[in-house]
């Protein structure tokens, strides 16, 4: 199984990446970094986006610790010169992480980075 630091090394080879982090949402804090953060603060963004989970997580339907067949996967923020893609980890460090991607949307390709998002994920808890 790779290590936090080879998987966001790893993420770091999707095109259009600016920046990885892997985020426990429940506080917000980040146990993992590489790249550049958004507006240059890897810490800002992980806490951005863990209100953004917490809020998902608060009004869904739907199981973001991964028990049940309506789990959560990801989530995709545009703007109009980035994507910010979040995918859980599930089971791993208590199902509460999430992989977070900043990428540049003129040079991404978000169906590669989704996909390529998944396998770093899935890679984070095989056995």
């Amino acid at each position: 199984m790779p290590g936090i630091d080879q998987v966001l090394a790893t993420a770091m080879e999707v095109p259009g990446v600016q920046g990885a982090g892997l985020v426990d949402w429940t506080s917000g804090l980040t146990l993992g970094t590489a790249g550049r953060g958004p507006h240059a603060d890897h810490d800002a963004a992980a806490a951005d986006t863990a209100e953004v989970v917490q809020a998902v997580a608060r009004n869904a339907t739907f199981d973001t610790a991964g028990t049940d067949g309506s789990s959560l996967e990801d989530l995709i923020i545009t703007t109009a010169d980035s994507y910010h893609l979040i995918r859980f980890v599930h089971p791993a460090f208590d199902s509460q992480t999430y992989l977070y991607l900043w990428l540049d949307r003129a040079q991404a390709n978000l169906a590669v980075a989704r996909l390529r998002l998944r396998d770093l994920a899935a890679g984070l808890v095989a056995d």
